[in-house]
């Protein structure tokens, strides 16, 4: 066993001048002792996000961290995608996931970074609506909404499913090295369709409690018609499972590019 595993945090952001910084204000010593790198990613924000993560790393030289700029905006999947083939090309063992809004605390790993619980499961993911969870500002009928959906896909997939996508999660890069997620789509359902790959591919996922809080956020969910094309793609996915194989993005791509703004080294 490696004395230390290579762990990657990326943190996507778009528009989020406000909260970023107040999410690598997170990253302090203890946390930082078990990150190797930091990448920032910002998709092609219009407000002053990238200006602001840029301050925050001259004030900051000696954090290992880089900020990249899409290519093109490639929504919150896309994002993801330029981050994990960041993390496989540079050698990275892990890569963690935590948003750029402010709304998850990256502390809420330290039980599964401290007893290395990551090393047993191809994904760690939070759960916002799990036994130990808390949830701040979050209304009862978004939570109620999200109980339902999370019965209805643990029914499907025949596991217990706390969350289908919340804003700080553990991967391994070896899960992802098949780059079996690169027809999911670029939009904020591209977790729910990791959690169908999960089942299909049969990785062996965990999940932790975490705290989930929602202030001066602003959400980028339309509900209505989110709810609709979740219900539909977990349908498509019940009758054939290698629906999950097909090309589900609305725009594809040959590939997710990113330049290098920032660099810490």
């Amino acid at each position: 066993m490696k004395a230390k595993d290579k762990i990657l945090l990326f943190i996507p952001g778009y528009n989020c001048e406000k909260q970023i910084v107040r999410v690598l204000g997170q990253l302090d010593e203890g946390i930082m002792s078990f990150l190797t790198g930091v990448i920032i990613v910002n998709n092609r924000s219009t407000d002053e996000t990238e200006e602001a993560v840029a301050a925050f790393m001259r004030e900051h030289p000696k954090m290992p961290v880089t900020l990249l700029r899409n290519q093109d905006n490639y929504g919150l999947g896309g994002s993801h995608k330029v981050a994990f083939r960041y993390a496989i090309d540079h050698g990275y063992d892990y890569v963690i996931v935590l948003h750029g809004d402010d709304q998850g605390d990256i502390h809420d790993m330290d039980r599964v970074l401290k007893k290395r619980l990551y090393q047993k499961y191809d994904c760690c993911l939070g759960g916002r609506f799990m036994r130990g969870s808390g949830l701040k500002g979050y209304s009862l009928f978004r939570t109620f909404g999200n109980i339902v959906y999370n019965f209805l896909f643990s029914a499907v997939v025949k596991n217990r499913i706390f969350d289908l996508g919340s804003g700080l999660n553990m991967y391994s890069t070896a899960m992802l090295k098949n780059h079996f997620y690169e027809k999911f789509p670029d939009k904020l359902t591209f977790n729910y369709c990791m959690i169908l790959a999960s089942h299909y591919y049969r990785h062996h996922i965990m999940f932790f409690p975490i705290t989930w809080r929602e202030e001066d956020q602003v959400s980028n969910v339309k509900m209505a018609s989110q709810a609709v094309s979740v219900l539909k793609m977990l349908a498509s996915y019940a009758r054939d499972h290698s629906f999950i194989k097909t090309e589900l993005r609305e725009l594809p791509r040959t590939e997710y590019s990113a330049d290098v703004i920032q660099e810490n080294k």
